[in-house]
């Protein structure tokens, strides 16, 4: 996997350390069917960039990774506000 590079595709992992923190999974039987992941980390324990293109999410039970750049998170932040004062 590249990282850092601009793209569209966003690759993402979720690790938990028990089967009892996983609260749902859902697979539809179709392609065009939502997927549902969900399930907790816990208390949070630290939110870091890692080498600039991973925000990792650490909590007591699990750890959540997706690769995004911290640049697109205060662009986003910025479109938002953009939006809501344009008339």
């Amino acid at each position: 996997m590249e990282y850092g590079t601009q793209k569209k595709e966003r690759i993402f992992s979720v690790e938990l350390k028990s089967k009892r923190d996983l609260k749902e999974i859902s697979l539809g039987d179709g392609a065009a069917e939502t997927v549902l992941v969900e399930g907790s980390l816990g208390e949070l324990v630290q939110a870091t960039f890692k080498e600039g293109v991973i925000l990792e999410v650490i909590g007591k039970n699990g750890t959540l990774r997706i690769d995004l750049i911290e640049d697109e998170i205060t662009k986003s932040a910025e479109q938002k506000i953009t939006e809501a004062v344009a008339p």
